[in-house]
């Protein structure tokens, strides 16, 4: 009768260890997912972050279009190392970009304007330009095993 009663509490205290340990896992998962999708912000206008941003992928375009440029943001998210821009270029105080003028005149039929997308990681103290295309007509980063190591919610698709 004593090992009767002995079987079921070794049971309960099993129970309670397992139970606590899958909780305890549970609430760590959890927390992970909640820090991951928080790392992925948009820099906000004025901010030092969203400057170096524009600012390491504005000599790249000033080479094929001359200077000086401006951006309107379309898109832009970073987190993690990385940022995702997506902007047009303007030339300063909203004045329009003659596409004839630049070394896309050849190419201008074929392009969606100057629309500039830009994929930047965060080396070395400063952000790097890594890829961009400047007016594709595609979403040609879908496929593209570089952008598939990305963290969820860096591309706008």
């Amino acid at each position: 009768m004593i090992e009767s009663f002995s079987e079921p509490r070794r049971f309960s205290l099993y129970y309670q260890i397992i139970r606590g340990l899958f909780l305890s896992s549970l609430l760590l998962l959890a927390a992970g997912y909640g820090v991951r999708a928080q790392s992925i912000h948009e820099p906000a206008r004025g901010t030092l972050e969203r400057s170096e941003l524009l600012n390491a992928v504005r000599p790249m375009l000033e080479a094929r279009v001359g200077p000086p440029v401006e951006f309107v943001v379309d898109w832009m998210r970073s987190g993690n190392g990385w940022a995702f821009v997506q902007l047009s270029p303007q030339r300063p105080g909203g004045g329009v970009i003659d596409l004839s003028r630049t070394t896309f005149a050849s190419n201008a039929e074929y392009m969606d304007g100057l629309l500039t997308i830009a994929l930047l990681r965060h080396q070395y103290g400063r952000w790097n330009l890594i890829d961009f295309a400047v007016g594709p007509t595609d979403v040609f980063w879908h496929g593209d095993p570089l952008y598939a190591q990305l963290p969820p919610g860096l591309t706008p698709y």
